[in-house]
């Protein structure tokens, strides 16, 4: 009879919360964070299908083999190139105080070719690649593991994790649930399932848009298992369970929960350079041990940076997934000892 009276109350604990959690004015942030990243891949989507477009019919107008603009070398003239290849599709010239240069354009329908002449000798061969799902694929995860997941999911569930209680103590309006005959224990529980069904349909939305995007230009080759779709919507909903659950804690313990997030993003951030003995004391630790693809560090990294970098072993999917868990019920737990002797001084607070 008491689990069935205290599940009755986390259900109405989140009725009441979800409302309030999609449609806070101060969680209207969280919808542009999450929005940010489906917009750089759609219009990466949509500049990757001009681009073909603009190829193919550049090479029905005028088709150029692989081979022959592979044979051009620097040195070669205006005119053997172009008996080679043929009328460009572009033909820039710019008048300098020296010299002229001049640039030709050809494609063979996967690569931009630029030739740069300088007078009438060619001096630069520029190739742009066309694109390829293998590169994107690895740009995604680039993307999602160093700005998804540390930044975008991370201040999403500062946002509203953080609010559900020091939020309603912003607004003077806690008081409510502590005088309504519900155990603080089953209030937490209520709150934080109302922040993890917000976070995880925001975020997780917001993560199958983006592989639908990043799949888009390439039409039907590449299948959502090719994507990793599941692994990377199932991070996503990690992400949030195991954020949620500290910066709920934090909204309990902390009158300025934005500190408590500062000290959590810095650790989070030095992962990468942290013994590995430390890198298990993280969450993002565990989200990049479940992530499909590993995303290289930036190759512009500072030498020195580069020097600091270490590596350990990533936890098994299975142990992952449990640790994060656990250490999610821990803090719940640690959470609700603390509602347990929370008052509420609005003068105070």
């Amino acid at each position: 009879m008491t689990w069935a009276l205290w599940l009755a109350q986390i259900r109405a604990v989140v009725r009441l919360e979800m409302r309030k959690t999609f449609f806070s004015r101060r969680g209207l942030w969280v919808y542009l964070v999450a929005l940010a990243p489906v917009l750089l891949f759609a219009g990466r989507a949509f500049d990757l299908m001009r681009g073909r477009e603009d190829r193919a019919s550049i090479v029905a107008a005028n088709p150029v083999s692989s081979k022959a603009l592979q044979s051009i070398e620097t040195g070669m003239t205006m005119q053997e190139v172009e008996t080679k290849l043929g009328p460009p599709s572009s033909r820039r010239v710019f008048e300098r105080r020296r010299n002229t240069q001049t640039w030709l354009s050809y494609t063979d329908g996967s690569s931009y070719y630029t030739f740069r002449f300088d007078g009438d000798e060619l001096h630069g061969i520029n190739i742009r690649d066309g694109g390829n799902f293998q590169d994107d694929s690895l740009i995604y995860a680039t993307v999602f593991q160093f700005f998804y997941l540390r930044l975008a999911i991370f201040f999403g569930c500062v946002g509203i994790f953080t609010n559900l209680f020091r939020g309603e103590m912003i607004d003077k309006s806690l008081h409510f649930y502590l005088l309504a005959p519900i155990r603080r224990e089953v209030l937490v529980a209520g709150k934080y399932l109302a922040g993890l069904i917000a976070t995880t349909l925001i975020f997780c939305t917001s993560t199958a848009l983006q592989l639908w995007m990043l799949a888009l230009p390439w039409g039907n080759s590449p299948s959502f298992q090719n994507l990793h779709a599941g692994s990377y919507i199932g991070v996503t909903a990690l992400a949030c369970l195991g954020y949620g659950s500290v910066f709920l804690a934090a909204g309990l313990f902390a009158k300025n929960p934005m500190l408590a997030a500062a000290g959590v993003l810095l650790w989070e951030a030095a992962n990468l350079f942290l013994p590995s003995a430390l890198k298990k004391i993280s969450i993002i630790f565990y989200l990049q041990s479940l992530c499909p693809v590993v995303a290289p560090p930036e190759k512009d990294m500072n030498p020195l940076l580069a020097l600091l970098v270490s590596s350990a072993e990533p936890t098994p999917a299975a142990l992952a997934i449990l640790g994060l868990v656990v250490v999610t019920g821990l803090i719940l737990i640690f959470a609700g000892f603390r509602a347990r002797s929370l008052e509420i001084n609005y003068s105070a607070d």
